[in-house]
């Protein structure tokens, strides 16, 4: 996605506060996502944890972030596909989670479509998978 950040709360109807903007600043623009713990350490005394809990969770809602939960259970964040909205994530994609850096991917490799047994309402879909990526497998 390279739209601006001010662009994007517009476009969402959101105002344009100094907490959502500096967000939006630290997530986009990365190659992984980030956690919400990296991010408060990021943001140190800029935006409290509050206003950051709030801020993620309502740009998940309207469709801006994805949530992926690593394997150490830790939600992370990262920039949605254009076409996710408030009413539809489109974030059914792989997710990889390295076990060296630890930090977790969105990969470009789609979730195969799937049936539910009937009288299931499936909301969401998650793949991880978990190794080395690309940069820590450089480095050894």
């Amino acid at each position: 996605m390279n739209t601006a950040p001010k662009d994007i709360l517009t476009a969402n109807d959101l105002k344009q506060t100094k907490p959502r903007l500096l967000v939006l600043e630290q997530i986009m623009g990365r190659d992984a996502a980030v956690s919400q713990p990296d991010l408060e350490k990021k943001l140190g005394g800029e935006v409290d944890r509050v206003t950051l809990y709030r801020t993620l969770s309502t740009f998940e809602e309207k469709g801006i972030l994805h949530k992926i939960i690593d394997g150490a259970g830790t939600a992370n964040f990262a920039i949605c596909h254009s076409n996710c909205t408030s009413h539809h994530h489109h974030d059914e994609h792989l997710h990889f989670n390295c076990t060296q850096c630890k930090k977790v991917y969105c990969l470009d490799i789609k979730i195969p479509s799937t049936t539910i047994p009937k009288n299931f309402t499936m909301e969401s879909i998650q793949l991880m998978a978990s190794g080395i990526c690309e940069n820590c497998n450089i480095k050894s």
